[in-house]
Parts: structure tokens; C-alpha cells; sequence
């Protein structure tokens, strides 16, 4: 564990000094941000924290340009930059907007918890769903039960979420108002008793969880059922029977136990979920998660927001790994860190 964990270092910041060279080479950075908002607001002071001007419609002097490079740490060499970059990790500080005029890790924070909560609800959701069902379609193979859930499974896989989100909106929101049009809580949130304010999320949250679960359910489920019918095939559960094990204990106990461990490899992956959710998704139902952020925050060209969250996403890329090889040891004796 150690070892795997020594890992993380230079990962990190082989992570960080290709995303700080990508932002600096990607064209429209936050001087040029910083001119178009000059030469569209006319004339009047423009105050971006430690430097105060003074500038006309489409009159940016080069001595406004020099001021900009030199706020935003333009006019130093770009290793310089990059290591007062690391310096700043180093003292856990990410920077800051160039766009919010806020602390990265605050800007972060605010949209954390609901990226966070939709993570997790989808990947106990689709656990609870999915590795049932694949054991049902396994046993009940070929069967009438077996063949309507792939209709279903494969429907819902080939449908992209957030056009299954359009429609579900249209239906259920607008046309007969069964459920809220986005959000994840009403307006009148902080007049509500704790019970009604917990319905009140989960109210909000039913569509949104169908559209990011859809799309994983075929692929888990189906992975569930391939596995527990290969083990149940195999020669030791074949052995396990002519021994006289019945044969619900040869499959629920012997090859079920098997049959985990495709499913607990990937689980660690599913950590991503955390961060990025689903962008389509965040914007159809107006939620303000983490993946919303950073397609925001990469049109808006905030490279210091940008860099934390892919930083954090790293991060949590390289623990989801760890999680994975924890998981597939649990699962499968046979596998030992040594």
C-alpha cells in the first residue's frame, strides 16, 4: 500500500505541470478576457484586486496590457510560474478566480457537497439495481424476464441522458407537473421542517438520478450477469454440486463471490462520479455541481479554477485505484500486495 502510495506524488505533478503548460498555450487566457470586458464596458475604472485603471472604449494602452501581464504573473518566465504555482499546492492554496475574484478552494467548496451527494446516491442506486438484476438475468437466462430487462437496459444505454432528461422534463415538469423543472431544492427551502426539507431534495432529485444512472446500468448489469454465468460453468461449481452442495449454495456462495470481482474492479472508477457527474446533465436540470464549474470555468478561460479541478479530479482518480485494488483483494483472496 505504501509503495502504491509513493505513486501519488509524481503523478500529481506530472498532472500539474501538463495541465499549467496546456493553460498557458491555449489561446484567450485572462488578459484577453480582461481586454474584451475593458473594450466593451467604455470608459471608467476597472479594479481586478491589486491594480486600479482607468480606460476608454477600445483605448487599451500598452501600459494597461503591462499591468494586466504583470497581475496575472505573465511577464515571468513560465517555470518561474510554474514553480510559485507549486509553492502555493505546497501551502494548499489553489489561487485564485481571475472570473469570481474568489478563492479557488472556495469557489470549489460552494458547488462540492451537490456533486458529492448526486456521486453518491447514483453509485449506491446503481449497485442496489444493478447486481440483482444481472444475478436474475444470469439464473433466469434466455427467459422471457431475461430478454425484456435488456430491451430496457439497452434502451436506456442508447438514449444519451441529458436528451432523456429534455423529455422527462417536458413531460413530467411541464406538461403535468409531477416533478420540479431543475434545481435541487424549492425557493421556499429555509421555511421547511428537516423532514420536509429532506423530501424536498429527494423530490428534486428523482429525474436527475434516472439520467445518470441510465447510462451505467446496461454496462454493470450486464457485466454481473456474463461473470456469475461463466463461474456457473466452470469446473469447480461442477465439482462443488457432484460433492453434494445444493446447487443455491454452489451459486449464491462459490460463484457469486467470483463473479464480484469484475464488478469490484471498476468501483474505484466510479470516484470520478464525485467530480465530474455529468455536464449535459448539471445544465438540463440547472444544478449547480461540480461538472458545471468546469465547463464554465473553461469557456470563462479561469485557468486557476480549471487547474483545481483537475488537480482534485487527479486525486481522486488515484485514490478511486487504490480503492479498486482494496476492493479486488477483499473480494478475491488469491490476490495479495506482495
Amino acid at each position: 500500500m505504501l509503495r502504491r502510495l509513493r505513486l501519488f506524488i509524481p503523478t500529481l505533478l506530472g498532472v500539474t505541470f501538463f495541465v499549467f503548460l496546456l493553460c498557458q498555450l491555449v489561446p484567450g487566457g485572462p488578459v484577453d478576457q480582461m481586454r474584451m470586458r475593458l473594450q466593451g464596458m467604455g470608459g471608467g475604472e476597472v479594479n481586478t484586486g491589486r491594480v486600479q485603471r482607468t480606460a476608454s472604449r477600445g483605448d487599451i494602452t500598452e501600459a494597461h496590457l503591462k499591468q494586466l501581464r504583470a497581475h496575472y504573473d505573465l511577464d515571468r518566465p513560465f517555470f518561474e510560474r510554474y514553480g510559485r504555482y507549486l509553492w502555493k499546492l505546497a501551502r494548499l492554496d489553489l489561487g485564485d478566480s481571475h472570473r469570481l475574484s474568489e478563492k479557488v478552494i472556495k469557489v470549489i467548496a460552494a458547488r462540492f457537497p451537490v456533486s458529492i451527494y448526486y456521486g453518491l446516491v447514483t453509485t449506491i442506486l446503481m449497485y442496489a439495481i444493478c447486481i440483482p438484476l444481472g444475478i436474475v438475468k444470469a439464473i433466469r437466462h434466455r427467459t422471457i424476464i431475461d430478454n425484456g430487462t435488456s430491451i430496457l437496459i439497452f434502451v436506456g444505454y442508447a438514449v444519451p441522458n441529458f436528451a432523456l432528461g429534455s423529455v422527462l422534463l417536458t413531460f413530467l415538469s411541464v406538461k403535468y407537473d409531477v416533478f420540479p423543472l431543475g434545481g435541487i431544492r424549492s425557493e421556499n427551502f429555509a421555511d421547511l421542517g428537516a423532514l420536509a426539507k429532506a423530501g424536498d431534495i429527494v423530490w428534486h432529485s428523482v429525474l436527475p438520478l434516472i439520467c445518470y444512472m441510465v447510462g451505467s446500468l446496461a454496462f454493470t448489469t450486464m457485466l454481473m450477469k456474463n461473470s456469475l454465468i461463466e463461474n456457473m460453468s466452470a469446473d469447480y461449481v461442477r465439482t462443488a454440486l457432484a460433492n453434494g452442495i445444493t446447487w443455491r449454495r454452489a451459486v449464491f456462495v462459490h460463484a457469486l463471490r467470483n463473479s464480484l470481482i469484475p464488478i469490484a474492479t471498476g468501483i474505484g472508477g466510479l470516484t470520478g462520479i464525485l467530480l465530474t457527474g455529468s455536464v449535459l446533465v448539471e445544465r438540463v436540470f440547472n444544478i449547480q455541481g461540480i461538472g458545471l464549474l468546469f465547463l464554465e470555468m473553461v469557456q470563462n478561460r479561469d485557468y486557476p479554477v480549471v487547474m483545481g479541478l483537475t488537480l482534485i479530479g487527479a486525486l481522486l482518480l488515484l485514490a478511486g485505484n487504490l480503492i479498486s485494488d482494496v476492493a479486488v483483494a477483499a473480494v478475491d483472496p488469491r490476490v495479495r500486495f506482495e
